[in-house]
């Protein structure tokens, strides 16, 4: 797998064109993906670039971070694996089913 770079702090109207051609001066890189919101289609602010090489990867992280685009100044960091994050996914314990479950305030049986 390809070194891939996170990308914070983008302007809503980066494109992916945009950070190929801007990353594209440390190395060849593989994919440039802006995320988006599923339900508006409008960019989240952050993306991800893969670089064909670590050496590559390392040098656009150190080269961009901080630099500006579209008056923004970027973060750039080497990404980590998503098993690396740490947790945030709320939502309930399916286990309990619909309405909570014991000890939560519901009905006692």
């Amino acid at each position: 797998m390809e070194p891939k770079l996170y990308v914070g702090n983008l302007s809503y109207e980066t494109t992916e064109d945009e950070l190929r051609q801007l990353f594209g001066e440390a190395g060849e890189v593989v994919s440039a993906a802006v995320i988006t919101d599923r339900e508006t289609g409008r960019s989240k602010g952050f993306g991800f670039v893969e670089m064909k090489t670590q050496a590559d990867a390392e040098k656009a992280a150190s080269m961009i971070n901080g630099r500006e685009l579209r008056n923004r100044q970027l973060k750039v960091d080497l990404a980590r694996p998503r098993d690396d994050r740490p947790g945030g996914g709320g939502g309930r314990d399916r286990r309990d089913g619909p309405g909570g479950g014991r000890g939560r305030g519901g009905p006692r049986y």
